[in-house]
């Protein structure tokens, strides 16, 4: 039977949001959970409800590991993710817990994710004290992500297990977020109900509390009359300690729910699962909001970013001067050009011929209507130069009215949006002296505002590093370490106290294949560029490559260099970081938008140009360590200790 929406279950630890959006008509197509323990109490249980979760191996052991890409699609993204880092019972070490599999920075996992696959929605949970860690440093992190870089709307609460019939306390923050809200914001947690039931029924006697103690996980029982008392309970006149039978009717767990584990691992499992009938509850009135949203517009957004602003301005461009000049390696004109004879993007429904210096015909790809219009009246040097102005001047998403006369006279008021994943921004029936080719790809880079990059960071461009040698008592000392040089002087500091960095490989397989389609030793060189880069802080590529090989003989210098060239055109005319690369290339060249406004172009015909110009213009460069998971020691479940740098790179 159809599901009436698809849910991930993150974190998932015995299911408790799986059974609750069970309930409410979704299907489960991917969970994670780390937890061997857990791991099989959640597949006896879950495999009788969702068993095409099982079925496509989309049950899967560490989020860390998985390319957010090969995850299937989904509409809400449900995630416990790990508490301890934030909670009053452990060290509250928060994103900066990394002595258990990173668990303190692996949100920033569950944020890859809802940025490359944009679900309609999110439900996260997690203990109060998140909401107060670093004095609401913490917390103002996570919104901030959230509402700003990927666009979702930040609803919390703090809600108790008792709120919604479950006779527990538990205060934990709930966290909802919608993508497309547009009009309707407005959000609300339902209102709380009656206990369904008390203690009594949970004990089958006479209790003296009518709501219980929140479940801790582990730890010794107390003397119930200790104030840190969590798990005994007076119960027709004499003192019980609490099992997991008790502690599962008080989650809100099925009596048909199945532990084939120790009770002490049931227990604990309980301890770190969520409170089914109040995610139950939240999550209807979430569903329900859902349903009153106005479907996303696909209309004329005025606002835009830079990039978008850029590829309008290049169309435009190339419209007008109906050729493109190609490149030498500094980023001058050569001698050699492409007479154009057609534009089209990826985003546009329709084409344009070019006809003679001012004529374009306009023709819709599928009605296959058609219009002539005369470019030189609606563009012209004054107009271009003042959206180049306009695009230098402004930051984020920024509206150019100037704009809006050339858009409606050239008939294209209708803006998808780029689409990060496509190599080729525009398509250009191009010829020369040498070649003719239609729907020739072209990526665009642009040198309006900041440096443009080449290949992003994200989780997909982490390496990892083993440390052979180091003492695990320098770990927090190490990562302690805020310079303003901290990558260099953490590195160095590992160093110096005898730690050793062991080269393992990118963290994603994706990453690794993608680099051995280049030449089978480009993860291993990567591994000597990065170590290079954050040790000496030397950021241009040419200079780290050549001081790397300075003491080895000119042949193998020459090939060493070569595949650096190589590896820096794979990326920008290749393969994405995050999905798997067949060798082929979507774009057969670049344009370059320079500083004045002016537009060159690369293409492979002059394949030595744009490796050169690469090589010379290329660094490396140091994104937000929190925001990307890398720069600090680990302790894995192993019990070695790694240490993760990132690849990002820029113009």
């Amino acid at each position: 039977m159809e599901k009436d929406f698809k849910f991930i279950d993150l974190f998932a630890g015995i299911g408790g949001f799986h059974i609750a959006m069970h309930r409410l008509g979704g299907e489960c197509v991917f969970a994670s959970e780390i937890d061997e323990q857990a791991r099989l109490t959640y597949e006896i249980n879950h495999k009788k409800i969702s068993p095409k979760l099982f079925e496509t191996n989309n049950f899967n052991k560490d989020i860390r590991a998985i390319n957010p890409k090969d995850i299937p699609d989904f509409d809400i993204l449900c995630a416990g993710f790990p508490c301890q880092p934030f909670s009053q019972a452990g060290f509250k070490r928060g994103f900066a817990d990394n002595h258990n599999s990173e668990r303190g920075n692996l949100f920033f996992n569950i944020v890859e994710i809802l940025d490359t696959k944009k679900p309609k929605a999110f439900f996260l949970e997690n203990v109060r004290g998140l909401k107060t860690h670093d004095n609401g440093k913490t917390f103002k992190v996570i919104r901030n992500i959230i509402e700003n870089e990927l666009g979702y709307s930040f609803y919390f609460e703090i809600i108790h297990a008792s709120d919604y019939g479950l006779p527990q306390l538990r205060p934990r923050v709930f966290m909802i977020g919608f993508r497309d809200e547009g009009l309707m914001k407005g959000f609300h947690f339902p209102p709380s109900i009656p206990l369904k039931f008390t203690m009594d029924e949970v004990w089958k006697g006479k209790c003296s509390r009518k709501i219980g103690f929140t479940i801790r996980v582990g730890g010794r029982g107390s003397n119930i009359t200790d104030r840190r008392n969590w798990d005994t309970y007076e119960v027709d006149g004499e003192l019980r300690r609490l099992s997991y039978q008790e502690a599962q009717k008080m989650q809100g767990f099925p009596d048909d729910f199945e532990f084939p584990v120790s009770p002490t691992q049931a227990i604990k499992q309980l301890g770190n699962s969520v409170a089914v009938d109040a995610i139950e509850a939240v999550s209807k009135s979430m569903l329900e909001h859902l349903e009153n949203l106005t479907p996303k517009q696909t209309t004329l957004r005025s606002t835009k970013n830079k990039g978008e602003w850029t590829e309008l301005l290049v169309f435009i461009k190339l419209l007008l001067d109906q050729r493109l000049s190609l490149s030498d390696e500094k980023l001058n004109a050569n001698n050699n050009s492409f007479k154009i004879n057609k534009v089209t993007t990826h985003n546009l429904d329709i084409e344009f011929l070019l006809l003679n210096l001012s004529t374009v015909v306009v023709r819709n790809k599928e009605s296959k209507l058609e219009k002539e219009i005369n470019v030189s009246e609606i563009i012209n040097t004054k107009i271009l130069n003042l959206l180049i102005e306009k695009i230098k001047e402004n930051a984020q998403t920024f509206d150019i009215p100037e704009f809006n006369i050339i858009q409606d006279t050239l008939g294209f008021n209708i803006i998808k949006g780029g689409n990060s994943n496509q190599k080729a921004d525009i398509l250009l029936d191009i010829e020369n002296n040498f070649i003719q080719k239609e729907n020739e790809g072209f990526g665009i880079k642009s040198y309006l505002g900041s440096k443009p990059t080449l290949l992003n960071a994200s989780g997909n461009t982490n390496f990892i590093f083993k440390i052979n040698g180091l003492n695990k008592k320098f770990l927090d000392d190490i990562n302690a370490i805020e310079t303003a040089t901290k990558l260099k002087d953490r590195i160095n500091k590992i160093e110096e106290l005898g730690g050793a960095f062991e080269y393992i490989g990118a963290e994603k397989e994706t990453m690794e294949f993608n680099l051995k389609m280049v030449d089978s030793e480009m993860p291993k060189i990567i591994g000597h560029l990065l170590l290079s880069f954050y040790k000496d802080r030397t950021s241009s590529l040419k200079k780290i490559t050549n001081s790397i090989i300075e003491n080895i003989n000119d042949d193998e210098k020459t090939l060493f260099i070569n595949k650096i060239k190589k590896l820096l055109v794979d990326i920008l005319l290749g393969f994405f970081a995050g999905t798997k690369w067949n060798g082929s290339y979507e774009s057969n060249g670049t344009i370059v938008m320079k500083n004045n406004g002016d537009c060159l172009g690369f293409h492979i015909i002059e394949l030595d140009n744009l490796k050169n110009y690469l090589f010379e213009n290329i660094k490396l460069d140091t994104p937000s360590t929190t925001r990307h998971r890398f720069g600090k020691l680990y302790l894995e479940k192993d019990g070695n200790m790694y240490f993760k740098l990132n690849l990002q790179l820029r113009f």
